[in-house]
Formats: structure tokens, C-alpha cells, sequence
């Protein structure tokens, strides 16, 4: 079931935005979870130390609750909502220069058994030119779904069934011409009467929805690391994600067939790999502790560079800015390492519990922890803290940052820190 809502913009607030965007030499999109390539960096992004409600451009009260982190292409922000109590999916769109609402679209559901932490709306969707890509998930059907940027339904593909302990949250990323998810399922821990689920990653095509390929994964853990690209001097591009049950591994993205993989975790992984040069790097942990990165060199004799044991994340995404590696653990203790060798430039405790991934624009690294307590860091080889801002809600969300914008996602708001309109 599909209802859409006005699509009228604001045509002042568009020639605002086109003559900002364009004399803004910093216009690069967001199209994926955290960011180009899954990095969360922004090279020549500026964000503020510290903001209040007043230095908001605009702030948008979102039809559902959720952890979805936003997207955007030119000046559309998509993400996910949903009902806590009917698991009914809302996909939006809004104005990036207005905090406009575009449209918004509704999804029936079936409601389930969530992780304390977890929410109906956990996936972020990915982007392109033309199309939105969303994910979701419940019992017996896993769903992805293509919409234009109108929010017009183009394609729907059912995967099957999901088996897990927490509940869904793998965001799709984009290939070529294909769509990629990470469809990691349970096997362990299993309750009476419950049967293994089947992992695998999983290529669409994004015009159409039909498979392209599909490469079986080891079905251990349920794991939620969204994709990335890693490109070896003289090589063909790799799609390298991280599981128990692989460990960390590299896919070629035309076929899906395995090329390398590398048994480096001793449980789950929530967070997704980042590459750093001929490295890649991906953690795992658990809600109990035993957090650890670990840095392979991908070949078809895989290494591992080394490993991180102390101050690794668990579900926060790592961020690598040139020689350096920005580690936000669960327990709320940032770290910067050399990404050479692992050895820590500086550790400090900044407090509260953090789920959100960190960024890093221009030369500042945020970080959000769970309570809306965001804090703002040089990112650099010295530890300086430069200010603090307060978002007033549960924020799980990564923020993302395009045409001068920080979008941030708390639990039933979504707020723009940037130009304001006219």
C-alpha cells in the first residue's frame, strides 16, 4: 500500500539553493550509508565547533521513529521512518534548502521482534541520479524497493526470509549498474523451533530489480557491514565487506565470485570496512565487550597487518583521513591510530554511549553519542576538542554532510545545520 503527499516545492527556496550549490565548490552528494565509499569523509567540508537551535536552518518532525541515517542527491534528502507499534515503513523526501517535506511514502508491514536498540527504520537508503533504494525486512519477506526521486514505486525484489536475534538493518550500496545487499543472517543462538537462515551478498539490477548474482556467505552471526570499494594498484575493483563467519573478505562486483577472504573476527560484526590505501579495516565486538579491529592487506594470500584490541568500535563505522584512523568505541572513547601500523596517537574518553558512526569534514571529526550529545574534534595527530552541540534525543543515526549541509538524524527529527533560506 502506497499513499504519496504533495510534491510542490518552494520555488524560492530552489533558486536559493541552485545559486549557493553552485558557487559552492564543495557540491559533492551523499549517497550511501556514511558517506562517499562508505568513508565518512568530506575533504574540503566546513561544519561548526558548536551550534544551538538557533543556528539550525531548518528542522523537520519525521512521521515515525527510526535509526535510518539520511541520504541525498542534489536537493533531495531521503530516508526511513517507521511505527513503532505497526512496523508501517514511511520512505521521505524532503527539501534540502527548506526542510520541505517532498512526499512520503507508506509501506505495510508485519511487526516483530526487535533488539532493544534496534527499530523498524534501521536501513539507509542509497541514491543515484534517478532512483532511491530501501531496504527492510520482516520474518518471512526481505524487501527492496526502488522509487524515483518523485517517490513513484519503479521495482520491488523479495529476497526471502530473515532469521536474526536483532532484527534488520543491512543499508544497500551501489555498483555500476547494479545494487549491492549484504544479506547476513542468523544461525547461531537459534530458539526452539527456529531454522538457520542463509547468508549470501547479492547484486540487482538497478534498472529492473532482477538478480545478477548471488555468492553464499558463511551464516554464523547475523552481520550488518554495508560495502565498499576497494580499487588495488593495477587490479580490478573489489567489493570488500566483513562477518564472523568470512571474516574480512573481497567479492569481484561483476560476477560475485569470492577472490579472497580472511578469518579475522571472534564474533559479530555491525560495523562496515573502510579502505585505507592497500589496507582494509573492519571491527567486531558485542554489546559485552571484546572489541577489535583488525587491518588486512587483500591479496590472493590475504595478511593481517595488524589489530586493534583496545578502544575498537563494535557497531560505530571507522573513519581513515590520509595516515590516520578515527576509532569512536561503543564506550564512548575516541581514538586516532596511525593506519600504518595501529599504534594510537592519542586515546581520550568523551563520554556517553555511542551507536552513530563518526565523520570527519575538512579537518573536524564528529561524533554523536546516544543521548544527542554531539562533539566536535581536530581531526589530526594532536587531540584538541573544540566544542560541543546538544541534539535533545536519541541519536543512533550517522549524520551526513552535502552542499554545505549537516544533516542530522535523531529519533523523530531530522535537523539541517547550513545555509538558511531566504
Amino acid at each position: 500500500m502506497i499513499r504519496s503527499s504533495s510534491r510542490l516545492c518552494l520555488i524560492v527556496s530552489s533558486l536559493v539553493f541552485a545559486f549557493w550549490a553552485s558557487s559552492d565548490s564543495n557540491a559533492q552528494d551523499w549517497t550511501r550509508f556514511h558517506g562517499p565509499n562508505g568513508s565518512g569523509y568530506i575533504a574540503d567540508g566546513k561544519i561548526p565547533d558548536s551550534w544551538t537551535a538557533d543556528d539550525e536552518a531548518w528542522s523537520a518532525e519525521l512521521p515515525g521513529g527510526g535509526i535510518s541515517s539520511p541520504v541525498a542527491w542534489g536537493d533531495k534528502v531521503f530516508l526511513l521512518a517507521a511505527d513503532p507499534k505497526t512496523a508501517v515503513r514511511h520512505v521521505l523526501a524532503y527539501q534540502l534548502s527548506s526542510g520541505k517535506q517532498l512526499w512520503d511514502n507508506t509501506f505495510d508491514s508485519v511487526p516483530h521482534h526487535l533488539h532493544k536498540r534496534n527499530r523498524f527504520a534501521a536501513s539507509t537508503p542509497c541514491c543515484d541520479e534517478k532512483f532511491v533504494y530501501v531496504a527492510w525486512s520482516e520474518p518471512q519477506h526481505t524487501t527492496v524497493s526502488c522509487l524515483t526521486h518523485e517517490g513513484e514505486l519503479v521495482w520491488q525484489r523479495d529476497l526471502g526470509r530473515w532469521q536474526s536475534q536483532h532484527g534488520f538493518a543491512t543499508s544497500p550500496m551501489l555498483y555500476e549498474d547494479f545494487v549491492i545487499v549484504f544479506d547476513s543472517q542468523q544461525a547461531r543462538q537459534l530458539k526452539p523451533g527456529e531454522t538457520a537462515g542463509e547468508s549470501k551478498m547479492v547484486a540487482l539490477n538497478r534498472q529492473t530489480g532482477q538478480m545478477v548474482w548471488e555468492t553464499p556467505l558463511e551464516t554464523t552471526n547475523v552481520c550488518y557491514g554495508t560495502p565498499c570499494v576497494y580499487q588495488p594498484a593495477g587490479g580490478a575493483a573489489q567489493l570488500v565487506d566483513a562477518n564472523t563467519g568470512n571474516g574480512l573478505f573481497g567479492l569481484d562486483p561483476k560476477t560475485g565470485k569470492m577472490l579472497w577472504n580472511m578469518k579475522v573476527f571472534r564474533s559479530r560484526c555491525c560495523s562496515s570496512p573502510v579502505v585505507a590505501g592497500d589496507l582494509v579495516l573492519g571491527s567486531a565486538g558485542s554489546g559485552g565487550g571484546g572489541n577489535h579491529l583488525v587491518a588486512v592487506r587483500p591479496g590472493e594470500e590475504p595478511t593481517e597487518a595488524y589489530r586493534v584490541e583496545r578502544g575498537a568500535p563494535y557497531v560505530p563505522t571507522s573513519v581513515v583521513v590520509g595516515d590516520m584512523a578515527f576509532l569512536c568505541g561503543d564506550n564512548g572513547v575516541a581514538t586516532c591510530i596511525d593506519v600504518n601500523s595501529g599504534e594510537p596517537h592519542w586515546t581520550r574518553r568523551i563520554g556517553g554511549t555511542i551507536s552513530s558512526s563518526p565523520i570527519v569534514v575538512g579537518d573536524k571529526l564528529l561524533t554523536i553519542d546516544m543521548d544527542g550529545k554531539a562533539t566536535v574534534l581536530r581531526a589530526g595527530k594532536n587531540f584538541e576538542k573544540l566544542g560541543t552541540a546538544d541534539l535533545h534525543g536519541n541519536v543512533q543515526a550517522t549524520p551526513a554532510y552535502t552542499q554545505g549541509y549537516l544533516l542530522l538524524r535523531s529519533e523523530n527529527r531530522l535537523t539541517a545545520i547550513g545555509p538558511k533560506r531566504l
